[in-house]
């Protein structure tokens, strides 16, 4: 993936104390003022500390962002900020279901595709696009999900 310009919002959370909804509720209604967006496609991405999974805790904080990606930060509106992506290897997997099934597609990554790839978690944002097959809490949404990736040593 080549580096990659965010604009949105973030909020701070850990997995026992989600604030995936108030970050959401937050950005969509300023989502469309944000100029030089590309395309229509949402991020929902995770910053983890370096070592986040080694000892998994789901009290532990990380930052979580909504954003779309845009061509440049040359206007920006206020109260939006901004990240990028920097260039790596993800491996990307489909979510087909509602989120509240995430959970599935996850254990598959982390605990049966990772360990037999190759590849170590690399120390980069993790993220899902919410493109135009995603429909929220839908049976039927699908999502990409976008994991960082290095070879094993």
């Amino acid at each position: 993936m080549p580096r990659t310009l965010l604009a949105g919002r973030h909020l701070t959370m850990s997995f026992a104390e989600d604030r995936t909804y108030e970050l959401w509720s937050n950005f969509m209604p300023w989502r469309k003022s944000i100029p030089d967006a590309v395309g229509n496609d949402l991020y929902s991405l995770q910053v983890f500390a370096n070592g986040y999974f080694e000892s998994f805790d789901p009290s532990r904080s990380f930052e979580k962002w909504a954003a779309v990606q845009v061509y440049n930060y040359d206007a920006i509106p206020g109260g939006m900020e901004t990240l990028v992506i920097p260039e790596g290897l993800y491996a990307v997997f489909i979510h087909k279901g509602p989120a509240s099934e995430a959970a599935r597609t996850f254990g598959y990554i982390f605990q049966t595709w990772l360990p037999a790839s190759g590849y170590n978690i690399d120390n980069r944002p993790h993220f899902e696009i919410l493109g135009e097959k995603y429909r929220n809490n839908d049976p039927s949404s699908e999502e990409e999900v976008w994991i960082p990736i290095r070879p094993a040593n």
